[in-house]
């Protein structure tokens, strides 16, 4: 049914929790995965193991930072993803809104489907905005599944 599978990860639980049921979904369908990354503040000072107060609040970090980040993210998403048994076809760090992003490399790579969690490390801002989760639902043109 799914033969390429695209997962937006973030460094949270619920973006983890969405990978591995792609991981499920990838192996019962012999589909890849793709991840895709979009840097955002709250996600380098998470992945750089910050606490609440985080001075990237009102410090952007470096580009070195964020590519540290995103490193740790995707690789953490590895991790996940061998301790399936499944392996990564691809993975992209891209600038600017997240739910555009996922779906632009969805579109890139030939998706037939997105998963995504339900709140990801952006929740504060999901509030005045809405959650990625239900813009990349939105602008999609392939089938989208949201993980709590």
């Amino acid at each position: 049914m799914f033969k390429k599978i695209v997962v937006g990860l973030d460094g949270s639980e619920t973006s983890e929790n969405a990978l591995n049921v792609a991981c499920d979904l990838a192996r019962n369908n012999s589909a890849e995965i793709h991840l895709v990354h979009t840097p955002q503040p709250q996600t380098v000072a998470f992945a750089m193991g910050a606490i609440a107060g985080y001075h990237a609040v009102t410090t952007m970090p470096s580009e070195a930072e964020v590519k540290e980040a995103a490193d740790k993210i995707l690789a953490s998403g590895e991790t996940i993803a061998r301790n399936n048994n499944q392996a990564i076809a691809g993975t992209h760090v891209t600038r600017g809104d997240p739910a555009d992003e996922i779906v632009a490399c969805a579109e890139e790579c030939g998706a037939d489907l997105i998963v995504t969690g339900r709140r990801g490390l952006g929740s504060v801002s999901s509030l005045i905005q809405g959650s990625t989760s239900q813009r990349v639902s939105h602008l999609a043109k392939c089938a989208c599944l949201t993980v709590v």
